[in-house]
């Protein structure tokens, strides 16, 4: 019960007429592609990268200055300059050095929004009350001068 069907002289069995051919099927496979590319491409240009730093070109170049900090710094690593008291809601650092002049940046890994700078001058010991910083996971970083050379401190600290 095998019925042909016939077309300007041509012979076509009833399976054969409902499949499409072969170039069909790769334009459509083609146009597939592009577009899922295209929508991959869309996605990555309007995607918001935030960078830690806004100014991390400069930055890059000054980190010759930062790997001299951590140099002069290598002698304190044995000492624990840092300290989170969580009973007191204070961070104290204790420098090992006269402190000149200098800066402690309290940074926030999960939003720079919340990060901050305090300056410091001519002191030893540096005590900050936590009670206002949100909790989670704290980064500090502290570089200072004493008139000759400079130095650098870093430690984390978890608000509970």
């Amino acid at each position: 019960v095998f019925a042909l069907r016939y077309k300007l002289g041509e012979c076509y069995s009833p399976l054969q007429i409902n499949i499409m051919n072969w170039g069909k099927s790769i334009v459509i496979c083609f146009i597939l592609f592009a577009t899922f590319v295209g929508f991959l491409a869309y996605k990555m240009a309007t995607a918001k990268v935030d960078l830690v730093q806004k100014d991390y070109y400069q930055k890059e170049l000054d980190y010759q200055k930062h790997i001299n900090r951590v140099n002069n710094s290598s002698a304190f690593k044995t000492i624990k300059t840092m300290t989170y008291l969580p009973e007191m809601q204070t961070l104290r650092i204790g420098f090992p050095t006269s402190v000149s002049k200098g800066e402690v940046t309290f940074f926030r890994p999960s939003d720079k929004g919340l990060d901050f700078i305090v300056p410091i001058n001519k002191i030893s010991l540096f005590n900050y009350s936590t009670e206002k910083l949100k909790k989670g996971r704290w980064k500090v970083q502290a570089t200072w001068s004493d008139g000759r050379l400079e130095y650098y401190l870093e430690d984390e600290f978890i608000i509970q």
